[in-house]
């Protein structure tokens, strides 16, 4: 009996062998029944490396994110990171797209993001999960629906009652599209992620392990993980989760695994987002990383069989109005999503893919497979003409009255633009109108413009000619992404707060405007078709606003449809929709100047395309190019801070701390002798560690307890050199990025000389700085000098 026993067993074993799952590469068996379970171990975290089916796994992960790919092309985009030699794919589950309002979930079309990981599976891929509920990504509020804020005193991301009501509602409708695809059924997810970099956010493990309960509780026996920074993993991670780290191109690898090999010297590495490029934001240079600095980074991973997810691999777009905005103070970025990644935002291999392609195919055994074949050719598309078919009024949702001006939330209306109308009192002299406006706010006087308050430059006030009683002051507030990174995503939008007029006549007069009527005009193609309808008939006195601004249309014809990328350049800031989908947002100061279309929304024959232009055009043409341009800015002024009124005279200060910074990488803290008040930080950089370039990538400072200090108002004053041509501008130096970095011209003289805003008087203890975090911190400070004043 026992040799039958041991026969069975062998040939059981054999059999195991032999099963498409259990290979090292990344075949699955597309045959097998998603809801019989596997007869093996799954996925888990082995003595040194993960196992898959019992055998040593190395994770090669491709990030994708399913909402900026067109449905038509997702298996086109899988079948490339395959080709790049790629085994799995990791995606985010963006809880904001599938439950656009409360206890409405969509999980079809676009937001199935089960057909997705199904067509994963089927071109032998698998797959990581990571369904927040806080993803960041760039995305719209961080992926958490804008409804939340309807609850003003919410806690975002804690363990407040009514969030994590929401977020365990939304976590198991997941789990019904997601559970039954985990290898352990014969699907093909291996890990699920629990949060998302929460370090940068807080330290509350309570609030941590009840999202990993609540997945443990819909998902069953799958691996869980969570991700941070090497500088921050401690605060928040969890004995029984999967650690993983989170560092970029030209990162020092062993340095950002070094903590976490003394605590968990057994366990296996990897790197969960490996940043191949960076991301855009309105009024900045488009970002670039070095390709060859990327490959050797995934070169040296994986010789030591350290596992990766390269984020991203493919961007795509954030298409409509899913771009979100960074903080501190207020970044919104753009609608590419391009990244500088291997594969472009168009679907195209780059320099980068080449690269990695040939690197990786060192680490398979069996041939990379051929690049598939593009969906749509690259097409262009002759200059046309849109005409003004209606006002931004007439596309008016809803229309309120009330004493205090509302918010977006308050209307009901998630994204979008907001009219405030607001008759004026007698004012004989020049005023200053006041407001905390969010984000991009137009002032009108009897639809005659006089001004802009825009929250990117913290813009709060606008000087008013004199006026009479009874004027009518209109106030459009366009607002752009909510805040998608740290504290600041509670990210309100419209009016905020009072909004009052002052005059100085030696004696200070204020009046607190009163009374508001607010039109609530969201950036749908719905409400732009209701517009141009209401505009074909008779529009009433209340759908008129300044002219200009509102929608643009035109038709044009196609003999070859093809993916293509409309240029914006003529035009002022808004939304572009082409056979009712929507692109995404245009802003003229750049870098983005054109909008990618994919081919497969356009058709043979006749196409619509409708232009919502917030500040209006003069030359309302459009036409189509074969080549993005992502990189062409269009500003009022240079991004530096070098004017030279804004240097303070430093000679008779006397500085709170002089020293040498040490070599090497990580974070290092000065105290001072003694707390010092004041609201500006002057760092003098008298020299560097290697006589290269100063860079910077982090600074803090710490209060009177030695805790860190808040730096959501803070503003870089005067910077003595920026390299802006590299995006390395002063406020580098405080955006919460560890991998980015504040960094001098080739060609400045020592010393260098940063000064910063901090918003307010502050009382300071210390300071805390981090150089690059590249091998050997290139560019580190040596000796400086500090200034609080």
């Amino acid at each position: 009996m026992m040799n039958c026993k041991r026969n069975i067993c062998q040939l059981l074993f054999a059999m195991l062998l032999a099963s498409p799952m259990t290979v090292t590469g990344a075949t699955i068996d597309n045959n097998k029944k998603e809801d019989v379970p596997v007869a093996d171990n799954g996925f888990r975290a082995g003595k040194g490396t993960f196992l898959l089916n019992g055998k040593p796994f190395v994770v090669k992960a491709a990030e994708l994110h399913y909402p900026r790919i067109p449905r038509q092309y997702w298996e086109h985009r899988i079948k490339m990171c395959k080709a790049l030699g790629m085994n799995t794919i990791c995606l985010y589950v963006f809880w904001n797209i599938h439950e656009p309002q409360m206890d409405s979930f969509d999980f079809n079309g676009q937001n199935d993001v089960a057909a997705f990981c199904r067509l994963a599976k089927k071109n032998g891929m698998y797959v990581i999960v990571r369904p927040g509920p806080y993803v960041c990504a760039e995305w719209e509020m961080g992926g958490l629906p804008w409804w939340l804020l309807k609850k003003k005193d919410i806690q975002l991301r804690e363990l407040d009652p009514f969030f994590m009501q929401r977020v365990e509602r939304f976590e198991k409708e997941v789990a019904k599209q997601l559970s039954t695809l985990t290898v352990q059924h014969g699907g093909p997810i291996i890990m699920v992620q629990v949060e998302n970099e929460y370090g940068s956010y807080g330290e509350n493990k309570p609030y941590i392990s009840q999202i990993r309960d609540m997945l443990r509780k819909s998902w069953g026996d799958v691996t869980l993980f969570q991700c941070d920074w090497n500088s921050n993993f401690e605060k928040n991670g969890l004995d029984d989760l999967v650690w993983t780290m989170n560092f970029g191109t030209g990162a020092n690898i062993d340095n950002q695994f070094r903590r976490l090999r003394e605590l968990r010297p057994d366990a296996p590495l990897m790197c969960s987002e490996f940043w191949s490029g960076w991301f855009d934001k309105w009024g900045a240079r488009h970002e670039t990383r070095p390709a060859k600095d990327m490959v050797e980074g995934i070169d040296e991973m994986l010789s030591k069989g350290i596992s990766f997810s390269l984020y991203m691999t493919h961007g795509g777009t954030s298409f409509g109005h899913w771009a979100g905005a960074n903080s501190p103070g207020f970044a919104p970025d753009v609608t590419s999503y391009d990244y500088d990644a291997p594969i472009n935002e168009y679907g195209q291999p780059t320099e980068k893919f080449w690269l990695l392609r040939k690197t990786l195919q060192k680490y398979s055994t069996a041939k990379l497979p051929a690049l598939p074949k593009a969906p749509m050719p690259v097409v262009d598309i002759p200059q046309l003409k849109l005409h003004y078919a209606a006002p931004l009024s007439a596309a008016t949702d809803t229309m309120a009255w009330s004493r205090e001006p509302l918010t977006f939330e308050e209307m009901n209306l998630g994204w979008g633009s907001m009219i405030y109308d607001k008759e004026l009192p007698e004012i004989k002299e020049s005023s200053m109108l006041t407001i905390n406006g969010h984000d991009f706010v137009q002032v009108f006087i009897d639809n005659k413009f006089v001004g802009k308050i825009d929250r990117v430059k913290n813009e709060r006030t606008l000087v008013l000619p004199p006026t009479e009683k009874g004027q009518m002051l209109t106030l459009i507030v366009e607002g752009m992404g909510r805040i998608n990174f740290g504290r600041a995503i509670k990210d309100y939008k419209g009016l905020l707060g009072d909004v009052t007029l002052r005059v100085d006549r030696g004696d200070i007069l204020t009046w607190t405007l009163k009374d508001w009527r607010m039109r609530a005009v969201p950036d749908d193609y719905a409400s732009a078709k209701k517009a141009m309808d209401k505009a074909a008939g008779k529009l009433q006195a209340a759908d008129q606003t300044p002219e200009g601004i509102g929608y643009y249309r035109a038709t044009f014809k196609l003999r070859k449809v093809g993916d293509t990328f409309l240029n914006m350049e003529k035009w002022g800031k808004g939304q572009v929709y082409v056979n009712g989908h929507a692109l995404g947002r245009f802003w003229a100061i750049g870098p983005q100047q054109t909008l990618y279309c994919p081919g497969c929304w356009l058709k043979k024959g006749e196409n619509e395309i409708v232009v919502l232009d917030v500040v209006g055009t003069k030359t309302p043409v459009v036409w189509g190019q074969t080549k993005p341009e992502l990189d062409k800015l269009q500003l009022e002024k240079t991004n530096k801070h070098n004017n030279i009124g804004d240097k303070p005279d430093l000679n008779s200060a006397t500085p709170v701390a002089v020293g040498t910074m040490a070599a090497g990488n990580g974070w290092q803290s000065v105290k001072l002798d003694k707390p010092a008040t004041g609201r500006y930080l002057a760092l003098q950089c008298l020299d560097t560690q290697d006589g290269r370039p100063l860079s910077i990538a982090e600074i803090y400072l710490r209060d009177g307890n030695g805790e860190r200090l808040g730096r959501d108002q803070w503003q870089v004053k005067y910077a003595n050199s920026e390299n802006e041509m590299g995006n390395h501008t002063g406020d580098k130096a405080f955006d919460l990025q560890e991998s980015t970095y504040w960094q001098t011209e080739e060609s400045a003289e020592m010393p260098h000389l940063l000064v910063i805003d901090l918003g307010k008087d502050m009382t300071v203890s210390a300071l805390d700085y981090l150089p690059r975090m590249e091998q050997g911190a290139p560019g580190s400070l040596g000796r400086y000098r500090i200034f609080i004043y």
